[in-house]
């Protein structure tokens, strides 16, 4: 051994005197011992590097082969980890001619106790949306940093605030206080782009946190002191594109690592294309193929190379931060045949993780047709376990502007909600009354508090696991018309110098501190009702402006009467009495008060409510 140990030291020596060769990139930095596909493949970057012949020598660490593309410059080493190796660093030489050009020194880690078995989100949980460039600056010292292009500018909608990582940190009471148990932060990677660069997702480093964010050690410092809340973290990824902007761009790894890099072709958006049994095959090429815009370079993910890449990507970022789930950017853009891989690669990593896709589309047998166990006719199934409900989320703020009438109003809401034999697993849809892509639901309803509230009740007790957007419960206002850069407002009170303060109540209206305790009194008691959390929904056609519905699990029954009546009124309970049986009594749970079930119920005027027994 000690032999082998003063060959290394010589060959390494050697190699600093006489290297040619600067390694400029390793990704994955580091990688863990004991994962459960034991392979990994390392990407290294330098000049001519896949003209070298790679080396290791450590225990329970072989270098099966190496790959290279057209372009010599990148070299992917093939590793396979034993389980008897252990935790060290380890060199890897680059050799040519029988001369050491290069080294690097490679790192394995142990695994947290437990990691595997890391318990995901689900429906017993209840999602707090924010973006991290507007929810609060905590270290105005990283606002501008050295080789960042787009520099900060309060006053520019569609410029970067500063807010980071510490001022996330700072208001984690906070979000925990309202009864959140999860986090999704918009993506905090580097998106070193000179304009429009605040919300993460032209990602130009995918294994870097934006420096103006703060570090990787900062995001794993956050995620740790939200788990010691017992709140968890979802990490945002983009598997679609990159920014124009990614040190790859600069250099390609292999020539179709992206789709058209010097003749850009843009996508049509037609999500339909996928499920069209009569479609083109040009035009599903163009939607999965095509460029979102100029500045967001489309990944090639058939390129097996890239496919990998991205894939140990996401587990690493998983491990390294100890993070709770995925939420998958743009997911049906992306190659079919991929997002089974990945989904399927993660998911065996951590078999209790969950990871909801985005397909914004408002029917819901598009959305339906790329959730895990859908029966597609063309046997398709993506292995994604959860989607964002785009269907429900686009049409509660028309069902709540609407009068009521036939085929209007809660009508559409419960055919609606009758579509969900479409889904293979409706209780694992993400629903939400608004987010940073749809206009605020405050405006959306034309700032009336009682059908926000109404929306909100609607979110949290309703199948599927709710999501809220910061600033919900202080009526953030935004156009009506999208208007990104205005609906992701600032955070008041995330500012040295703001006059008013979510996070301490100073300066908030006295409407906007009831609609704070309203969302803590929902929010808090939805993480104590396990027949909300995981039981059964039934519903009752919509009669007199009510919608009614039940969430129940044999041992407890909740029941909500979502009302739009403008003017106080009577819900005689005759007709529910199936569900509500011998009960007498119920607890009404925003009220705090107790309610007689054996007479009609008195609802005043667009005030719903929930009751349990």
């Amino acid at each position: 051994m000690r032999t082998i140990l003063t060959a290394i030291a010589f060959v390494l020596a050697a190699s600093t005197h006489a290297a040619a060769t600067e390694i400029d990139h390793v990704e994955p930095m580091n990688w863990w011992i004991g994962m459960k596909d034991p392979h990994l493949q390392i990407m290294v970057h330098g000049a001519g590097i896949a003209d070298m012949a790679a080396s290791l020598h450590y225990p329970g660490v072989e270098l099966i082969d190496t790959e290279h593309t057209d372009n010599r410059n990148y070299l992917f080493l093939n590793l396979l980890i034993h389980p008897d190796a252990q935790p060290g660093t380890f060199p890897i030489v680059f050799a040519q001619a029988g001369a050491a050009k290069a080294s690097l020194q490679y790192r394995l880690e142990a695994r947290r106790s437990g990691s595997a078995e890391r318990r995901g989100f689900d429906a017993s949980d209840s999602v707090y949306l924010l973006m991290p460039d507007r929810f609060a600056n905590g270290d105005p010292g990283n606002d501008d940093m050295p080789g960042m292009l787009d520099k900060a500018n309060r006053s520019d909608s569609d410029g970067r605030h500063g807010g980071d990582l510490r001022g996330m940190e700072a208001h984690l009471g906070y979000i925990h206080d309202l009864g959140f148990t999860m986090i999704w932060p918009t993506p905090l990677l580097e998106n070193n782009e000179s304009r429009y660069s605040y919300h993460g997702y032209a990602q130009t480093d995918l294994y870097r946190v934006d420096s103006r964010f703060g570090s990787n050690e900062d995001y794993r410092r956050y995620a740790a002191a939200a788990n010691e809340l017992g709140m968890g973290v979802i990490h945002d990824i983009v598997l679609n594109h990159i920014g124009i902007n990614h040190w790859w761009m600069r250099d390609l790894p292999a020539a179709d690592w992206v789709h058209s890099p010097k003749n850009i072709i843009y996508t049509n958006h037609l999500h339909s294309a996928i499920q069209d049994i009569h479609a083109a095959p040009e035009e599903r090429a163009r939607f999965t193929d095509g460029w979102f815009d100029d500045h967001m370079p489309d990944l090639n993910q058939r390129n097996p190379l890239l496919a990998r890449y991205l894939i140990q990507n996401s587990i690493w970022w998983i491990e390294y931060a100890n993070l709770s789930g995925i939420r998958e950017d743009t997911f049906s853009y992306a190659d079919k045949t991929f997002l089974r891989h990945w989904c399927d690669a993660v998911i065996a990593e951590y078999p209790h993780l969950n990871i909801v896709g985005e397909e914004m589309q408002e029917e819901p047998y598009r959305v339906a047709y790329w959730q895990k166990g859908a029966l597609n006719q063309d046997g398709y199934d993506s292995g994604l376990p959860s989607l964002m409900d785009f269907p429900v989320v686009d049409l509660l703020p028309q069902v709540l502007n609407a009068e009521e009438g036939h085929g209007q109003g809660w009508m559409r809401l419960y055919e609606m909600i009758s579509a969900d034999y479409l889904y293979a697993n409706p209780m694992n849809l993400m629903v939400f009354p608004d987010n940073h892509d749809r206009s605020r639901i405050f405006s959306l309803l034309h700032e009336d508090i009682d059908h926000v509230k109404t929306a909100l009740l609607f979110d949290a007790t309703t199948r599927g696991i709710p999501q809220m957007f910061y600033g919900t419960e202080i009526f953030i206002p935004s156009p009506i018309e999208r208007n990104d850069g205005v609906l992701r407002a600032d955070m008041p009170g995330g500012w040295a110098g703001d006059k008013s303060s979510a996070f301490t109540g100073v300066g908030m209206s006295p409407a906007q501190l009831d609609m704070q305790n309203f969302v803590r009194k929902l929010f808090n008691w939805r993480k104590t009702s396990h027949a909300v959390q995981a039981g059964k929904l039934l519903h009752y056609r919509p009669e007199n402006g009510c919608y009614v519905y039940f969430r129940y699990d044999g041992a407890h029954t909740v029941m909500v009467v979502l009302n739009k009546n403008t003017q106080d009124s009577v819900l005689d309970l005759a007709r529910f009495k199936p569900m509500i049986k011998n009960i007498t009594r119920a607890h009404d749970v925003l009220a705090d008060r107790t309610v007689d079930l054996t007479a009609p119920l008195v609802l005043k005027a667009k005030t719903s409510a929930v009751l349990e027994w």
